[in-house]
């Protein structure tokens, strides 16, 4: 969601400052911002939509000074335009806030009746008038303790002052927020991504945490004002450097680069050698777990779905899937016995980042399954497995779906022979047809002209449906999800068992529905409930593995076939080309696909 930069240097930072929010724009954001400190003022200059119309500002081109803040803003109060965009100034301060504060009402008619006068409709600027109202009889030590304890909510945060012309304070509670350190320079960033650039040297706060940066020098302070120590953590020198290539978009080459993804991941946690898998490390006894929950959002949820399905077909253990938003707030009875597995991409999402903190607060065995090894879900989980895909930077998630997925699946596999669930012969079968996975995804992905003739139904119709059962059920989901990120078409994923028990309502004449029947073991049951879809009207595209066997129905519209492996990996399979339909949908509607409206890549707040 939204993006935090500040830097402290000895030379100009503006241009610095637009470059590193370039590359914090794959979050997802509707404005964006920069304040510098020069000549005893605070420089603020802001803008609706993208970055690039931030920089064209001649204000922006001609701003001077050496220590400055930037921001990119996904909308949580107040509409996205120039006067709600961050950074938000008083003469004195100027902040930029990830997160949300939710007492911000009762501070604003607080800070109204000392006399402050807001201009935005934010919550974030309750945040600039505390500190101003506190700096009047405090320092600033004392300042920024009173104001982080009078919040209640999120908090990252980057702080200029007009009279410390050599300070940037970052505070942290929830939202991730890190420092950099670089030669006679120094800098704060929500993004390790956006810092990485700069430099691979960082520091992560905790909760409670804040810090006073300054060109030559960082402080760190718990929620007390004592000074702490903080390891330095030294990233990969090479600069990750990622761009579209050929492509016209992210999310084409994202979803091209899935066979590269899944054969990274192969070759991370498969023992060629012994047949096995890689996890030694795993510090728990396998006699000590006898059920996972396995929790995440949006997409890692769907994952999550997927898992389920194998941990119930592969394991004896107990599996339990759960929306980190609602596990968050209901009365969890927590076992000893659990193992409990966070999925995020980022590694940073709020939901599933307060979910993990629960676990821990309680006791109870974590293991986060992240794209992002430095992450706050990463770092504060007991065991992480990474999913090796690279980074991600179309909104709508596509081979991290596929790595998430496969990583779950390795350890599914895992844990079923450490506890004798499966036997040895069948666990290397299932270890030689995941090696082929990568190629038959491939091979796949050459569905693509098929996809395209069909995706313009999708767009002319009102609504769509997504039938699957079993494996392909949580996929049918996921296709459905794809296709409202992108497309903005109403989609439903359903059981198509459970058609008839209710949903057959919606379905009317040309109505496209995407079946998902691969030759499993539901296949018959499956063409049974398209039979029905059918008999009411609806255009099916079904979607089903190469085989020689005929398909027993009649009055399919359009038939898709992926290639064939086991049951087990199918899901993967039927995954692409539901992403593509997504993605052709999106491009002749002429929507921004990387960056859809409304979303955002990294969901930092609740």
């Amino acid at each position: 969601m939204c993006g935090i930069i500040g830097i402290n240097s000895s030379k100009p930072v503006s241009a610095t400052i637009i470059n590193s929010l370039k590359k914090l724009e794959y979050r997802g954001y509707d404005s964006a911002g920069i304040a510098t400190l020069s000549a005893g003022l605070i420089n603020e200059v802001k803008s609706e939509g993208r970055v690039d119309n931030l920089e064209k500002d001649s204000l922006v081109q001609n701003m001077q000074g050496t220590i400055g803040i930037g921001h990119v803003r996904w909308a949580t109060h107040g509409l996205p335009n120039s006067i709600n965009a961050h950074p938000h100034s008083s003469q004195n301060v100027s902040v930029v806030h990830n997160g949300i504060i939710e007492n911000s009402t009762l501070l604003k008619k607080f800070l109204v009746s000392k006399g402050h006068k807001f201009k935005s409709q934010t919550d974030t600027e309750v945040i600039v008038h505390l500190i101003t109202e506190y700096l009047k009889t405090k320092n600033i030590i004392d300042s920024i303790k009173k104001t982080l304890k009078s919040l209640h909510g999120s908090f990252a945060l980057g702080i200029l002052f007009k009279d410390q012309p050599d300070l940037i304070v970052g505070a942290r509670r929830g939202s991730p927020l890190a420092v950099g350190y670089g030669p006679n320079e120094n800098y704060l960033g929500s993004d390790s991504y956006a810092l990485k650039s700069m430099t691979n040297k960082i520091t992560y706060l905790n909760d409670g945490e804040f810090c006073f940066i300054k060109k030559d020098q960082v402080e760190f302070f718990n929620n007390e004002g004592i000074k702490i120590n903080k390891k330095v953590l030294q990233l990969s020198s090479e600069e990750q450097k990622y761009d579209k290539g050929d492509y016209k978009h992210f999310m084409a080459k994202e979803i091209d680069e899935q066979p590269k993804t899944l054969k990274n991941g192969i070759n991370e946690y498969l023992d060629n050698i012994n047949n096995d898998i890689n996890i030694y490390n795993f510090p728990w006894k396998i006699s000590e777990i006898s059920s996972v929950l396995l929790i995440g959002c949006g997409t890692a949820y769907h994952s999550c779905l997927m898992a389920k399905y194998w941990f119930e077909q592969i394991t004896s253990l107990d599996v339990n899937v759960d929306i980190a938003s609602e596990f968050r707030y209901r009365k969890n009875r927590f076992k000893k016995d659990t193992l409990y597995v966070f999925v995020s991409q980022s590694g940073e999402t709020a939901d599933t980042y307060a979910a993990l903190d629960l676990c821990k607060q309680n006791g109870m065995k974590t293991c986060s399954v992240v794209n992002i090894i430095e992450s706050s879900i990463a770092r504060d989980s007991d065991f992480v497995l990474p999913i090796h895909c690279g980074i991600e930077i179309g909104v709508a998630s596509t081979k991290a779906f596929l790595g998430q997925m496969l990583i779950l699946y390795i350890l599914c596999l895992k844990l079923s022979f450490l506890r004798k669930d499966l036997d040895k012969d069948n666990f290397i079968k299932k270890l030689i047809d995941l090696k082929k996975l990568p190629k038959l995804v491939d091979q796949t992905l050459l569905t693509d002209n098929k996809i395209q003739s069909v995706s313009s139904s999708f767009n002319e119709a009102k609504g769509s449906m997504f039938l699957g059962r079993g494996f392909s059920y949580p996929i049918a989901l996921e296709g459905a999800l794809k296709l409202k990120e992108l497309s903005y078409i109403h989609a439903e994923g359903y059981p198509a068992g459970e058609m008839k028990h209710g949903p057959l309502a919606l379905i009317e004449e040309g109505m496209p529905v995407v079946v998902l029947a691969p030759r499993d073991s539901y296949y018959k049951k499956t063409i049974s409930n398209m039979q029905e879809v059918i008999a009411r009207g609806a255009k099916v595209l079904l979607i089903t593995n190469k085989s020689e066997d005929e398909i027993i129905s009649e009055n399919i519209w359009e038939t898709l076939e992926v290639e064939n492996t086991n049951e087990d990996l199918l899901p993967f399979l039927l995954t692409i080309p539901l992403q593509k339909l997504a993605y052709y949908s999106a491009l002749k509607k002429g929507y921004d696909i990387d960056k859809p409206r409304n979303l955002a890549k990294s969901v930092t707040v609740e």
